[in-house]
C-alpha cells in the first residue's frame, strides 16, 4: 500500500471535519533540552481518534444499519461523534473500565451505547456479533487501513506545521496512532513506541516475533489496553525502538504537564512524555525530540460535580 498517498488523500478528505491541533515547544519540563509537543488532546472528543473515524466514514458506503465500534472509550466517542456529524446511526460497545467520563462523553453524542463487563476484547466480541446480526459497518479502533491513514494525518499535519524533531515519541495501545506515524514518516524521523509496563502489546509482539496476547492493567488501560497489537502496526513496526514506563512515571508526567503548562490530560496522553521524564528513553546530545500528547479524557471529569 502507498501509505503516503493514502494519508495525503485522508488529510484532504477530513479537512473541515477534524480539528487542526496546535503545536508548541516546552522548556519547562525539567529537562536539559526543549521538547516539541503536538496537543492532539484538543481534537474533537478529546483524542486523535476522530481523524480515523471521519476518514473511514467519508471513504465508505455506510449501510442503513449504520456503524458499530468497540472501544476502550476514546475511539467509541470519536466514532459516535463522526457518525452524528455525518447523519449515521451508531452502536458503540465499551468495557466497564472505560470509566464514567468516557461513557458520559459517548452518551452525549446520542449513540446507542452498551457497557460490557470486562475489558476491550469483550467489547470487540460484542461489536463483531452486532455487525454479523445487523449488517452495520464495523469501524475498527486501530487495525484497519482507513483508521491508520486517518491517524497518519496527525503527523502529516505536524510536518506541515514545521516539525523539526529528529525523534517522535508516541504512546501505543492497539497501534493505530503509531502505525499512522510510521506510515507517514517512513524513516524520515525516528519513531519511538512508548507503552505502560502493564499494557504492552507492541513490545511483547516485537520480542516474540509475532503478535501475542498480553494481560492488561494499570492507569492507562482504558486507552492503551489492547490485548494484542494490530497486524498493520506490527508489520510497520519491525526494528523500531520500544520502551516501557511505569504507572508512577505516567502520573508524574500528567502532573508536570498540568503544573508547567496547565495542560490536563488522561494517563495515556502523558505516557509518551513519561519516557523522557523517567529516562526510559534518553536522547543523544543535540537530538531534537517531540512528543504526541494524544488524549485528554481524564477521569473523573474534574469539572463535573
Amino acid at each position: 500500500m502507498n501509505w503516503k498517498s493514502e494519508i495525503s488523500a485522508a488529510r484532504i478528505r477530513i479537512d473541515g471535519y477534524a480539528q487542526v491541533t496546535p503545536v508548541m515547544e516546552s522548556r519547562a519540563l525539567g529537562l536539559d533540552y526543549p521538547v516539541a509537543l503536538k496537543l492532539e488532546h484538543l481534537q474533537h472528543t478529546g483524542s486523535f481518534k476522530a481523524r480515523g473515524a471521519f476518514n473511514t466514514l467519508l471513504s465508505s458506503d455506510v449501510p442503513t444499519a449504520g456503524i458499530v465500534a468497540a472501544s476502550g472509550g476514546n475511539h467509541g466517542a470519536a466514532a459516535a461523534f463522526a457518525a452524528q456529524a455525518l447523519g449515521y446511526r451508531a452502536k458503540i460497545f465499551v468495557p466497564e473500565l472505560a470509566g464514567p467520563s468516557k461513557i458520559a462523553l459517548i452518551r452525549q453524542t446520542g449513540a446507542d451505547l452498551t457497557v460490557v463487563p470486562g475489558e476491550y476484547a469483550n467489547a470487540l466480541s460484542r461489536a463483531q456479533a452486532h455487525e454479523a446480526e445487523t449488517g452495520a459497518m464495523q469501524i475498527h479502533a486501530y487495525d484497519a487501513p482507513g483508521t491508520v491513514a486517518g491517524q497518519g494525518t496527525c503527523f502529516a499535519e505536524w510536518d506541515a506545521q514545521g516539525l523539526q524533531a529528529d525523534t517522535v515519541l508516541v504512546a501505543v495501545g492497539g497501534g493505530g496512532l503509531i502505525a499512522g506515524a510510521l506510515a507517514w514518516l517512513q524513516g524520515a524521523r525516528k519513531v519511538v513506541a512508548v507503552e505502560p509496563e502493564t499494557s504492552c502489546a507492541l513490545n511483547a509482539a516485537l520480542q516474540a516475533g509475532e503478535p501475542v496476547d498480553v494481560s492488561v492493567s494499570g492507569v492507562a488501560a482504558n486507552a492503551l489496553g489492547a490485548r494484542r497489537i494490530g497486524s498493520i502496526c506490527f508489520e510497520l513496526a519491525q526494528g523500531m525502538p520500544s520502551v516501557l514506563v511505569t504507572d508512577k512515571a505516567i502520573t508524574q508526567a500528567q502532573q508536570l504537564l498540568w503544573q508547567a503548562h496547565r495542560i490536563l490530560v488522561e494517563p495515556a496522553g502523558a505516557t509518551a512524555l513519561a519516557a523522557l521524564l523517567s529516562g526510559a528513553y534518553q536522547p543523544e546530545p543535540d537530538e531534537r525530540v517531540a512528543v504526541l500528547v494524544c488524549g485528554g479524557n481524564i477521569s473523573p471529569d474534574p469539572l463535573t460535580r
